[in-house]
């Protein structure tokens, strides 16, 4: 996140000595990117964190590709995955490219016995069915339906769910996910037109601290593998940190919309950006006001980016036979746009309950074998 936070106990200069009531050493830790020019924090931690017994299991989890250059738009029914009882296995990447994988979930045990550190990518995960509680190194996150979870690479977490039926979104990120920078000024503080500010973000405040040794499992994803970790104490053994570098929850149903008289384009709904893609929330609103306009979206063509949008909730003006948990895929390329007699029952109407988070990625994505046994193959006939 691109301002400061605090939580436990830190000394009051970095890089010092920093001691316990019994006169042992807390250990400091530097938790950066990019290098040492992006977002960073530093924690302090009851042992070394770099204490590993040892290096079991190693698989790949790679997507599978069955259409690595497609041009054509598809459904997917994602409520059709299949509820599965481990979280990762319960992982389906259904799109994928250099940039980013395009993933759907439905675990449906309540906690893992392991923890889990995505080296590759930072995550986020839209919360569609469930509540419960992210666990984290830096502390934890209450969630529930509505909720983006924003989980930074490297970041060690379990999830702890409530009940057994759960449905996710999940964006893993090659590149760190930050608020759109036309929302923000020069010291990063979220200004007067963004349709959100720093008081709907959500930082963790409840920190877990064990000094703890012995065997911790940590599943770790590197370069598209998962790699089984042993290491000798306790992960969340962090008693302080501070700086900017840190998961965080923001809720889809605290995203303000922006409204015209005529309609507005897609960027108006942006909640998130990287290099490489960007995050859209489409949320109830009121119509454009002017006396002829036309709500539904008009036709455009994807010259540069795919476009994929998972539908939420409500009523999906712009489209037919469509429901909660489908998702559709409008490739670079191509022009896309309203459903026959979506916008002629546009006409008139003065504001939509629709619901749904949208992707847009500047590199094409490929559709990989988990796609196609959800996919509606005939969708891209559905415009005739």
């Amino acid at each position: 996140m691109p301002f400061y936070h605090t939580l436990g106990n830190i000394p009051p200069k970095r890089h010092t000595i920093f001691k316990k009531p019994n006169g042992d050493y807390y250990y400091e830790q530097l938790f950066g990117t990019i290098g040492f020019d992006g977002m960073s924090t530093n924690s302090y931690h009851e042992q070394r964190p770099t204490q590993v017994k040892a290096i079991k299991k190693q698989y790949s989890v790679k997507p599978k590709v069955a259409k690595a250059n497609n041009i054509q738009s598809y459904k997917f029914k994602g409520f059709q995955i299949q509820p599965e009882t481990d979280y990762l296995q319960s992982r389906k990447t259904i799109l994928t490219n250099s940039d980013c994988n395009i993933i759907l979930a439905a675990p449906q045990n309540k906690s893992q016995e392991y923890f889990y550190k995505n080296t590759d990518a930072d995550e986020m995960i839209f919360i569609h069915k469930g509540t419960g509680k992210l666990r984290t190194m830096y502390g934890n996150l209450d969630f529930k339906y509505g909720d983006y979870l924003i989980i930074p690479r490297g970041m060690i977490y379990k999830i702890d769910f409530d009940t057994d039926d759960n449905r996710l979104f999940i964006v893993e990120s090659f590149h760190p996910i930050y608020t759109p920078k036309r929302y923000r000024n020069w010291f990063g503080q979220l200004l007067e037109h963004s349709p959100y500010c720093e008081r709907d973000i959500r930082r963790p405040e409840e920190l877990e601290t064990y000094n703890e040794t012995g065997d911790f499992l940590i599943n770790v994803k590197k370069q598209g593998e998962i790699i089984e970790m042993v290491y000798a104490s306790h992960p969340f053994d962090v008693v302080g940190y501070d700086g900017y570098n840190y998961p965080y929850a923001f809720s889809i149903h605290d995203f303000e919309p922006i409204t015209g008289r005529i309609h507005q384009p897609p960027p108006v709904h942006q909640t998130f950006e990287t290099a490489a893609f960007v995050v859209c929330s489409f949320v109830p609103r009121l119509y454009d006001y002017h006396p002829e306009a036309i709500p539904a979206p008009y036709n455009h063509s994807n010259i540069d980016s795919d476009e994929v949008l998972y539908y939420v909730d409500g009523d999906f003006m712009s489209r037919n036979d469509i429901e909660a948990g489908h998702i559709s895929l409008h490739p670079a390329g191509i022009p896309h746009g309203p459903h026959p007699g979506a916008m002629e029952r546009s006409i008139g109407k003065k504001d939509t309950q629709e619901l749904a988070v949208m992707v847009d990625t500047f590199k094409p994505l490929q559709v990989t074998e988990e796609a196609l046994k959800i996919a509606d193959g005939d969708y891209y006939k559905s415009w005739l």
